[in-house]
């Protein structure tokens, strides 16, 4: 699946590997909540994200937005737990013909959860694995 970028998420992501160091594989702005959200190779987590999170204070600092990132996954299971952190998942379930992803959260975990989150989360999980994302 071939991801559609904008110009300015183009920018951003330019802006955060010259940062950090670190491989960018998507960028996903949500103006609502005033926050980039950059999927990182895996194994660049570290890189990304730095010595006390220097490296997302520096960015964040330079788009002026909140920033997260999160680590990529050729998984779907465990890229939905990446996405969901720091919520602790207790499973996740992947069913390839219903083109579903079923997560399980404890109720505390459930409550933490706003749904813009969970919007969030379903568009990131459908950009790169074409699956939805239910809660049960």
């Amino acid at each position: 699946m071939e991801l559609k970028l904008s110009a300015r998420e183009i920018s951003y992501i330019a802006l955060f590997e010259s940062m950090t160091g670190a491989v960018v594989k998507d960028c996903v702005v949500d103006e609502n909540d005033s926050r980039v959200t950059f999927i990182v190779r895996k194994g660049d987590m570290g890189m990304a994200i730095g010595r006390r999170g220097v490296n997302v204070q520096r960015v964040a600092k330079a788009i002026g937005k909140r920033v997260e990132v999160v680590e990529h996954s050729s998984d779907p299971a465990e890229f939905v737990a990446n996405v969901l952190r720091p919520l602790r998942v207790e499973s996740v379930e992947v069913d390839r013909e219903m083109k579903q992803i079923r997560v399980r959260l404890n109720m505390d975990e459930r409550e933490r959860l706003k749904r813009r989150m969970l919007e969030r989360v379903r568009e990131i999980v459908r950009r790169h694995h074409n699956m939805d994302v239910v809660l049960v």
